[in-house]
């Protein structure tokens, strides 16, 4: 059975084990950007404010990701109220290669039925990334640098940041 749900603080133990994993995943299959260790006030803030989740199937966690309702160093034209954002979806190794992702953006339209977009970003121009993430519904609209990335985790600085989006309320999305 699988299920969508928020984390909580018990599951931050696994939140970073995972993100740890998916690093060493990033070094090994597009080693010009990974992530970083994430600062623990930002996953506790998440969680606390129920923007982290987890896909649990047979009592593990398979996947998690977090989202943002507002992300204007990235996206400079947020208005803070059109557009969900998904970042650092992390797969736990033993369920890679099920299409989570298409799972997450599925889960995305139900949850932000009231927002214009689902927007996603991500650093690097990893080819293989940009296709799945288009696969998943997302039209790619292309790459470029952040003209302020300083309160923004490390792999942010000074990268090219790939964007991604789903426009909602359109042709029955």
């Amino acid at each position: 059975m699988m299920r969508i749900l928020n984390s909580t603080e018990k599951d931050i133990g696994e939140i970073f084990r995972l993100y740890k994993l998916a690093t060493a995943f990033q070094k090994e299959k597009f080693p010009e950007n990974q992530w970083p260790e994430f600062d623990r006030r930002l996953i506790d803030e998440e969680v606390a404010e129920n923007r982290q989740f987890k896909l649990i199937i047979d009592n593990e966690i398979a996947c998690i990701w977090a989202i943002s309702y507002s992300d204007p160093e990235i996206w400079e034209d947020d208005d803070g109220t059109s557009s969900l954002y998904i970042h650092r979806i992390a797969t736990n190794p033993n369920f890679r290669g099920h299409n989570y992702v298409m799972m997450i953006v599925d889960w995305a339209k139900a949850f932000a039925k009231d927002k214009k977009y689902i927007r996603m970003d991500t650093c690097g121009e990893n080819q293989k990334l940009i296709q799945h993430y288009k696969k998943c519904g997302f039209n790619f609209l292309g790459i470029k640098k952040l003209k302020s990335a300083l309160t923004l985790p490390a792999h942010y600085q000074n990268a090219d940041v790939c964007y991604f989006e789903i426009k909602l309320n359109e042709a029955g999305v």
